[in-house]
């Protein structure tokens, strides 16, 4: 028999490498000891598990410690009660590649997610659910939430994931942002989120629950912030420490607009600025924003690349300059931990916005400079020495006496992407198409639907988001002597479509799209109808359901009119309503419903007199897989919108037709000043997305690959080609007694196209001398020590480049290197 003490001691041992994880007022702590956390956010589906490994190996030699991810519901519980967690939405093998790694993970639950994602993570059934509303204490929305969180929670015990069982977790997160929304919810909202915490605090995972945006989170719920400075945050309990669960990196990308960049000085900034300030933790949104493949993309019209100006880009390259910058901070800070988390804390004000923060402790101290005013430099007199600091930067000084990073003096490279044409032997030069039309005859002639309702629907409730698409379909019969015919007839729909195509009697009479984010519109045309039956079919195509805000479920999708038949005969208008005639609805168009995008689908193709600028149309071609391991991506320019497969893999939304105004991009961005999402804009006057990513995994390395194109609008395939994304050319610019390193990315430094060590002038690419310059040859001595090597480390110092003399001015090494 065996003894009860034996038992508890047994229990004890086996349990020895559990993480105890707790929280005090200062910061997160893991078995004991608090810690400063930087942490990264990335998607598992919007990557490949082939992409994982090396995704969060970079974010591990980025210096984080952490890996930040959402669950998505939609994506996992498609269909009620019937669940995925294959391939890229093996959520349970992507949390053991960040525990192989030796990373912690933080689960955001949700299960709302926002993110830019279709419909914010929700599945759409849910909201077709009777008497459904979301988000509030709806006993419906409430029993399926708990389900759904509830077998996420207990499918991570089952692999013994959470921090309490020896695995990664350390936090995890119920609802997302729901003090940004509430006030319209009332008293409900409030019972709701406190529904919510209890529900959550039932399920019993051992590590701390985390609410953002939620200053009224109930105990022990951690309330967070969110948004591109948390400075300022204060927590709502004093025993919850400063954290910080998105630091918005860059910022998402929609249809028809500009490509937005946050500079990596000003992301340096807010988070020397929020450590200053007491922050113990702070996650990057994004570390790597990936891709959003297939139909996952939100909005409406989120472009399918969700690169976010991320320290990894989207294919998982180096975004340098800010990769390497935030990684030299996140070193200064880890090498303060003690410091910062258990130090008293003092503030020296001096005005015009500079200021000193002393970390002290019996060991030492470490001292924070910041100057947030955005047009003036500071020099600060601490301790009997001036520092220079220069406007909106902090200086970190882990000694209080020596500088060891400021957020506005980058010493690492920038790195020039560039896309290189396929290299694949045998790839001709112009890929050879064959083509077969949409079948729509059965809507455009005969309007033959699925269903039929005397009413005009939600395109939500008919389709169940199982397709963009969806065909509103009537018929109108005129008399010979008919009133409206022989007028000036149009057609006008009132229209939530974001894009609306109309056809009359077979004939496409045209096409609207939504535009400057406004989602409902008139669509009218001139149409000529004759006596007898006329066949109206409009197709319906979503671009992404809305992803954020009260009540977000109900924001309309497709058709739900009014529309109207019109006839002008002079200043006399006569009208015919047809919003309540007899409707057929027919979800999916019948390519998709074929699969013509599979591999081995057996339609025929034709080859003969492929038409371009033909709406509706189905393309297919064959090409090689790109040499080598770099990045792929499928050039689509020529091409206007529609949906793009590669070797059966939806690779996403495509609408390179879309272009942005030619206004409102700059060319010299300012850091300095408050960061928002329309500064620092580029891409004027060009498609909003012109490339798409291929994933190697999606691709044989040998034989034939297929890409198939759904076009809707019309476009040119001829342009389309293959490529691949590395580094081109790298630069930097650094100031003396600094070292830089110079590198590649796996390929060698070809050659030193400028180098001058002085006071040179001029941006990356476009370098030239100043007016004063080393005797020594910079580029002779740069070519030697790094050209034929995948990188190289250089002391930029007098000693090395000779003394030139610059009157007193601060002197700078700039190279131009060619990869």
């Amino acid at each position: 028999m065996v003894s009860l003490r034996f038992l508890l001691c047994f229990l004890f041992v086996s349990n020895v490498y559990a993480t105890i994880v707790s929280h005090d007022g200062r910061a997160i702590t893991i078995d004991g000891h608090r810690r400063v956390l930087l942490s990264g956010s990335i998607h598992y589906p919007r990557s490949t598990p082939e992409m994982w490994p090396d995704l969060i190996k970079k974010s591990k030699e980025g210096g984080l410690d952490a890996i930040e991810t959402y669950v998505f519901w939609n994506a996992h519980e498609p269909t009620r009660r019937q669940y995925d967690f294959s391939g890229k939405l093996d959520l349970i093998r992507f949390l053991k590649t960040i525990q192989d790694e030796g990373l912690y993970g933080v689960l955001r639950i949700g299960p709302y997610a926002c993110a830019e994602w279709n419909y914010g993570g929700f599945p759409v059934w849910l909201h077709n659910m009777p008497g459904m509303v979301f988000r509030t204490t709806n006993k419906a929305f409430m029993d399926e939430m708990q389900n759904f969180t509830t077998m996420i929670v207990d499918m991570v015990k089952k692999e013994n994931l959470f921090a309490s069982q020896g695995g990664p977790i350390i936090l995890a997160q119920i609802e997302n942002e729901y003090g940004n929304v509430m006030g319209p919810y009332g008293e409900s909202g409030k019972a709701y989120i406190k529904w919510c915490a209890n529900m959550a605090q039932s399920l019993d995972v051992g590590v701390p629950w985390i609410m953002c945006q939620q200053n009224d989170a109930p105990q022990p719920m951690l309330n967070t912030c969110n948004g591109f400075y948390c400075d300022n945050f204060v927590p709502n309990n004093p025993n919850t420490p400063k954290m910080w669960t998105e630091n918005w990196t860059g910022w998402f990308k929609q249809w028809g607009g500009k490509n937005p960049h946050r500079t990596t000085e000003d992301v340096a900034f807010s988070v020397a600025r929020f450590f200053q300030r007491g922050g113990t933790f702070n996650n990057y949104y994004m570390y790597h924003g990936g891709t959003n493949f297939d139909r996952t993309a939100g909005g409406p019209y989120i472009t399918t690349s969700y690169d976010y100006d991320a320290p990894l880009d989207e294919y998982g390259n180096l975004n340098q300059p800010k990769y390497g910058h935030l990684k030299q901070l996140h070193d200064v800070l880890h090498s303060m931990e003690r410091t910062l988390t258990y130090g008293n804390i003092s503030t020296i004000d001096f005005g015009n916005s500079a200021s000193a923060t002393i970390y002290k402790t019996e060991e030492g101290s470490s001292c924070f400079f910041g100057n947030g005013n955005e047009k003036s430099d500071a020099t600060i007199s601490f301790q009997g020495e001036s520092y220079f600091v220069p406007a909106w930067s902090v200086t970190i000084l882990p000694d209080c006496k020596n500088e060891a990073y400021n957020t506005a003096k980058i010493t690492t490279q920038t790195s020039m992407m560039v896309k290189k044409p396929n290299e694949a032997e045998d790839t001709p030069s112009t890929l050879k198409w064959s083509w077969r039309p949409e079948n729509m005859d059965n809507f455009l002639l005969k309007g033959k639907g699925e269903s039929t309702q005397t009413q005009l629907f939600d395109q939500k409730v008919v389709t169940n988001d199982q397709s963009d698409y969806l065909w509103y379909m009537t018929t109108v019969k005129f008399k010979k002597r008919d009133l409206f015919l022989g007028k000036n007839m149009s057609l006008r729909v009132n229209s939530t479509a974001h894009v609306l195509h109309a056809f009359v009697n077979g004939k496409h009479i045209g096409n609207q799209h939504a535009e400057n984010d406004k989602f409902n519109y008139v669509f009218e045309k001139d149409v000529k109808f004759k006596s007898g039956r006329n066949v109206i079919a409009l197709l319906s195509i979503t671009v992404g359901l809305a992803n954020y805000g009260a009540f977000f479920e109900s924001k309309p999708a497709g058709i739900t009119g009014p529309i109207f038949i019109t006839g002008r005969n002079g200043d006399e208008t006569i009208v015919k309503d047809l919003s309540a005639h007899k409707w057929s609805y027919k979800t999916g168009l019948i390519g998709f419903e074929s699969q013509l995008f599979r591999t081995e689908s057996m339609s025929k193709w034709s080859v003969e007199s492929v038409p371009f600028n033909r709406t509706m149309t189905w393309y297919k071609t064959t090409f090689k897989s790109p040499l080598g391991n770099d990045p792929v991506v499928v050039d689509l320019m020529g091409l206007g919108k529609g949906t793009a497969w590669v070797n059966g893999n939806n690779i996403g939304r495509y609408w390179p037709a879309f272009i942005s105004s030619k206004n409102g991009c700059d060319a010299n961005c300012n850091y300095r000043g408050a960061y928002h999402a329309e500064k620092c804009l580029t891409n004027c006057g060009e498609p909003t997305q012109r490339w798409y990513h291929v994933p190697r995994s999606f691709l044989n390395a040998e034989g034939d690959n297929t890409l198939v194109l759904f076009e809707e609008i019309g476009g040119n395939p001829s342009l389309v080609s293959f490529q691949t994304t590395r580094v081109g050319s790298l630069c930097a610019n650094v100031y003396e007694k600094s070292i830089i390193e110079l590198s590649c990315d796996r390929k060698p430094i070809s050659a030193i196209k400028f180098a001058s060590f002085g006071n040179p002038d001029g941006n990356c690419g476009s370098f030239v001398k100043g007016t004063c310059e080393s005797s020594n040859n910079t580029v002779d001595i740069l070519t030697q020590e790094c050209v034929g090597k995948e990188k190289c480390s250089i002391d930029v110092s007098t000693k090395r480049f000779g003394t030139p003399d610059c009157s007193g001015a601060v002197r700078r090494l700039a190279v131009e290197a060619i990869c």
